[in-house]
């Protein structure tokens, strides 16, 4: 996390150095990266950038966080939106092309995940940091399930949403495999949705 002169500066101030981290990390991947670029396009001192984050792992940390944060927000918004609109089965598959309208809404941060993707040591460090976030959005989505009659009572949702979240995670490699995202990636998750509702056995 930034220390606590980051979160001290004007809002302006700190929106200014995100900024610059995503435009960087956008068009580098991670180890290539530069401080110097961040700080130089946010207008600090290197110096400065070290009194507001212990490195550039503290900074893409934060960064991760972030837009973990905002895309979560952006899905639950529209499935208090979608609630009523869709059975729990087609609701999960809304979550889904909800985060696909998010990355085509933020192209800006596409590249972060596809450049985090191709690194697999980072990505595990990074992923399971917010292994827990995604856990909790499946965990509500399953609740709502329930509640609805929809999911099988037997089922233990907190195992559900952990294997939600590690499926969901495991697909990346698939989805980003042409080097964008698009609709017809939605083929691939539908293929996981299938083996959800339906399972392994036969009918």
């Amino acid at each position: 996390m930034p220390k606590d002169t980051f979160f001290n500066l004007p809002k302006e101030k700190q929106e200014r150095i995100i900024e610059a981290a995503i435009d960087e990390f956008s068009t580098h991947p991670f180890h290539q990266a530069r401080v110097t670029a961040i700080a130089e396009q946010a207008g600090i001192a290197v110096g400065s950038f070290y009194q507001y984050f212990e490195d550039k792992m503290d900074l893409y940390k934060y960064l991760m966080e972030l837009l973990v944060e905002k895309k979560i927000s952006y899905i639950n918004r529209d499935m208090i939106e979608n609630r009523d609109k869709y059975d729990f089965f087609q609701l999960l598959r809304e979550a889904y092309l909800s985060g696909f309208r998010f990355a085509k809404e933020n192209p800006r941060l596409l590249p972060i995940g596809m450049m985090l993707t191709n690194d697999k040591e980072l990505y595990q460090k990074i992923y399971g940091e917010h292994e827990n976030k995604g856990a909790d959005f499946f965990l509500q989505l399953l609740e709502y399930g329930k509640a609805q009659g929809a999911v099988d009572p037997a089922i233990d949702l907190r195992i559900a949403a952990k294997l939600l979240t590690g499926m969901s995670f495991s697909l990346t490699d698939f989805i980003y495999e042409d080097g964008k995202l698009d609709l017809d990636d939605m083929a691939i998750i539908d293929q996981m949705l299938y083996f959800v509702e339906n399972g392994l056995k036969k009918k």
